[in-house]
């Protein structure tokens, strides 16, 4: 028999009390995951209409026997979230109340050693969200140049010895290849060391971290899921966003702010010529966090960071 595994969602208070209006709706949880945020959702709003995309399909399968209570209120699609306007238009939405993004591993992603996600536990170099794709950990470090595998490093990880660490690995392959996560750890604790008390993640949680980004191509999907929940939510409709560390939270702070201003041109011009309009308003102009209690209970939310905006009407102005 399987083991079971089971993951507890983070923010559930502030994502409902944020994103869930009355009355009839239409949301989009686009990391729909083992539904646990969604769950709530449809509980806290009988009327709401939900739709759930999740490119993991072990999640899919999970998701769908946990929200059965309201199946005839849910539609699930297999895919990136990047493509959230596609899946919207699948089940012949064009506008929405309200989307959610939650960008964190699934807690039985982590501890199914088989996903290859944690460094701590013997298991493949996977790291695939989505098990129909071809990229996965293992392939990235035995294939990719070592110049491609210090940019991974280095961008996604912020490893300082990125370059070291990529000719360590290069040099470790060509004995034989790298494919097992611990290996892989043990290599990363032999090259860069192991943190001092106080000093920060350790560099092979870096490490994975860069990779599993990599694999997935999580902030380019980000990106293009952000583009796409601007364009699809109604006036007065609010999108919330919980990321996990600073690359994805950097990114929709930047792009709320962006969406929110109502002028780009370069400081000191005497006249805006960028005809630029702000589409959001920001609601929290810091994260939202976990509280005391909440790290307490779950220790894996002491990162998690949730933005909120609300979607203007046309012309930049609020919804009254």
């Amino acid at each position: 028999m399987e083991k079971e595994f089971t993951h507890v969602p983070v923010l559930t208070e502030e994502v409902v009390a944020a994103l869930v209006p009355d009355g009839p709706c239409r949301i989009i949880d686009g990391t729909l995951g083992y539904g646990g945020h969604s769950s709530l959702i449809l509980k806290k709003n009988r009327q709401a209409e939900l739709l759930g995309i999740d490119r993991d399909g072990d999640a899919i399968s999970s998701a769908q026997k946990v929200l059965d209570f309201a199946s005839a209120r849910v539609h699930l699609i297999r895919g990136e979230f990047g493509d959230l306007a596609e899946h919207a238009a699948a089940v012949g939405w064009t506008a929405v109340d309200a989307i959610l993004l939650d960008l964190g591993i699934s807690s039985p992603q982590i501890d199914d050693p088989r996903r290859g996600f944690s460094l701590r536990q013997d298991g493949p170099l996977d790291m695939r969200m989505d098990k129909r794709s071809p990229s996965t950990a293992s392939r990235i470090l035995n294939q990719a140049a070592p110049d491609e595998l210090a940019r991974i490093f280095w961008e996604y990880g912020d490893i300082r010895e990125s370059r070291r660490l990529a000719r360590a690995i290069s040099a470790r392959r060509a004995e034989k290849p790298l494919t097992s996560t611990l290996e892989l750890t043990a290599l990363c604790e032999e090259v860069l060391g192991r943190p001092r008390r106080g000093s920060g993640l350790p560099p092979a949680t870096l490490c994975f971290q860069a990779l599993r980004i990599a694999v997935n191509d999580e902030l380019a999907q980000l990106e293009r899921a952000l583009k796409s929940a601007e364009l699809l939510l109604k006036a007065g409709g609010r999108i919330g966003v919980i990321s996990f560390h600073s690359l994805e939270d950097r990114i929709v702070k930047n792009f709320f702010r962006t969406a929110a201003s109502s002028c780009l041109c370069p400081p000191g011009l005497p006249v805006c010529i960028c005809g630029h309009k702000a589409t959001l308003s920001i609601i929290n102009k810091k994260p939202l966090t976990a509280t005391q209690a909440e790290i307490a209970a779950n220790p894996r939310s002491a990162c998690a960071k949730l933005r909120i905006a609300e979607k203007k009407a046309a012309g930049g102005e609020k919804p009254a």
